[in-house]
């Protein structure tokens, strides 16, 4: 079942440092963008995952998420509900720890096989708005290594 409690989602986001960011747009007007300058002013470490880019907000970008060298905490899914499912199981097969099905994003099955694999799972949410509704402040009071624009 995945995780829909305050406690649950506090929890996960305490817990991880390392975040695939799969469909990242460097379209500033995208939510993809803001939720990713979010989350690195919070001190994640944000990968973001786009076959079509080299670079988002000075951070490398990687075309899938098997090309991924190093651990993932979280896969953070701005895709279709019908590419969520595919994604889950590529989460599954790089051994992160979850997969946040972003605000609008329902994939039952694939949110089913993950849960299966030991993942933990968020559905139909932004960590940028439960975030400040947590009133969970930022994980690392220095800013995070960007290059300089």
């Amino acid at each position: 079942m995945p995780i829909n409690s305050d406690d649950g989602i506090r929890e996960l986001l305490a817990n991880t440092k390392t975040i695939a960011l799969v469909g990242a747009s460097p379209n500033p007007d995208r939510a993809s963008h803001a939720v990713m300058h979010y989350m690195l002013d919070r001190g994640y470490h944000v990968i973001p995952v786009n076959p079509n880019e080299k670079e988002i907000l000075g951070q490398k970008v990687y075309p899938s998420l098997k090309d991924i060298q190093e651990p993932v905490d979280m896969v953070d899914v701005f895709r279709t509900a019908d590419a969520a499912g595919p994604l889950c199981d590529e989460a599954i097969a790089i051994g992160a720890k979850s997969v946040w099905l972003q605000l609008g994003v329902i994939n039952e099955e694939g949110a089913k096989r993950a849960e299966a694999a030991g993942l933990k799972v968020v559905m139909d949410r932004c960590p940028a708005i439960d975030m400040p509704r947590l009133g969970m402040g930022p994980l690392n009071p220095h800013k995070p290594k960007r290059a300089p624009k």
